[in-house]
């Protein structure tokens, strides 16, 4: 068996060789394998995985209607056109104008794919081959890097300052151009810092694209619930529609991330090229999926008590974790993730999985998130729909973090 495996591996390209998805090693990714989902039933709180109110219902009733409307219709046996529902876009046009500031045309700018990731992946593809430069500011969504890796690129990252509230810093980015250079990938707000990007950041970092002919990958899934800063569309700031690829989600906002349905906007130049190969590398998105949100796009009312919960627990959490010695945490600026820094009471690594162990909670080990990532840990306060589940899964981190502490003097 270990010698079949391994001749396999050897066929394999780099980026897939060296990847585990759980198999045959541990993998701490809450996405990758069976292992994370059997952790419930030993009573661990799940708070790894960025899906709003998992394992409870998120889907109001008008959505769940017309969801089961549409799998009774004989059209949801049957494939929807790779490009995607056509009076979905209309409605997503509607938004994008209202709420981005960008005024696109509906049958020319906007694809929908099978969920954000798959939209991410593929708004790289076009641009990225064997030793292209890509400037990811890190700690940063892991599909980031390992987007980059499959396509033979090079991740080149740019470091996020905590005391600079992560945001970005011109002089990094300048610093680490080179001739090999061709995009960068933004994750705004940001997973997993929450930072929502400010106007002088998103300024200088548009006039570096543009003045150093670069192209833009934005994945703006989390930008329905922003609450420190206001929001701005890199795609929609001067120059930077016909060279930037934004990538939106249903997910996070919604809660609605079973449904599978994500959406790509850009100019009609790169467009153009989307639509030619969509069905070679996407394939066509859920009909019935589809056919819901139109409805859901239609009644967003369903949106503000999440963004209540959200509100409650980010505060609740910024309360708790600051109250540990030793332990900081700035306050969320977005969506329903919180990032912990716990450098100065050991390796992230160790504590994740001693929360695990004492705490019966599941986070995230900052290591994941690249460079800058190591001392943290994300915690995912958007699961559950009883906000008293998540105060008392902070509550037990709060008390393992301080036994740990504990531990660790008596052992000196």
């Amino acid at each position: 068996m270990v010698k079949r495996q391994e001749i396999m591996k050897e066929k394999m390209i780099d980026a897939f060789r060296y990847a585990s998805g759980g198999l045959f090693t541990k993998v701490e990714k809450a996405d990758v394998g069976g292992t994370y989902q059997e952790l419930e039933k030993q009573g661990v709180a799940l708070m790894g995985w960025a899906d709003p109110y998992m394992p409870d219902s998120s889907m109001p009733k008008h959505v769940e209607d017309a969801l089961v409307e549409a799998i009774r219709n004989p059209s949801a046996a049957h494939y929807t056109a790779p490009i995607g529902n056509q009076e979905l876009k209309d409605e997503i046009a509607k938004k994008l104008k209202i709420y981005n500031g960008l005024d696109v045309d509906p049958v020319r700018n906007i694809l929908i794919t099978p969920g954000s990731d798959s939209g991410l992946y593929f708004s790289i593809l076009p641009f990225i081959g064997k030793g292209d430069e890509v400037l990811i500011p890190s700690p940063s969504y892991p599909n980031n890097y390992l987007n980059i890796s499959i396509m033979g690129g090079t991740v080149v990252p740019v470091p996020l300052h905590e005391d600079h509230g992560y945001q970005l810093r011109i002089e990094d980015l300048e610093s680490r151009l080179t001739s090999r250079t061709k995009m960068v990938i933004l994750t705004h707000p940001n997973n997993p810092t929450t930072t929502v990007y400010d106007r002088e950041s998103l300024e200088k970092l548009s006039s570096f694209i543009v003045e150093n002919d670069l192209i833009l990958v934005c994945d703006q899934a989390f930008e329905d619930f922003c609450y420190e800063n206001e929001f701005l569309t890199p795609a929609a700031m001067p120059g930077m529609f016909e060279r930037t690829v934004t990538v939106f989600s249903f997910s996070k906002g919604m809660g609605l991330s079973g449904l599978r349905v994500g959406y790509v906007v850009c100019s009609d130049a790169i467009m153009d090229s989307l639509y030619a190969n969509a069905v070679s590398v996407l394939g066509a998105t859920s009909t019935a999926s589809q056919i819901a949100l139109i409805e859901a796009c239609k009644d967003l009312g369903f949106m503000e008590d999440f963004r209540k919960s959200f509100d409650f627990r980010r505060k609740a959490a910024f309360e708790i974790m600051n109250s540990i010695p030793d332990v900081t945490m700035a306050m969320p600026e977005s969506g329903f993730l919180c990032w912990v820094n716990v450098s100065k009471i050991g390796s992230s690594t160790e504590i994740v999985d001693y929360l695990l162990k004492e705490a019966k909670v599941s986070v995230n080990d900052g290591i994941n998130y690249g460079a800058g990532g190591e001392g943290h840990f994300r915690v995912v306060l958007g699961v559950y729909r009883d906000d008293a589940k998540v105060i008392d899964a902070l509550d037990r981190i709060k008390a393992a973090l301080i036994k740990w502490q504990d531990e660790k003097q008596d052992r000196r």
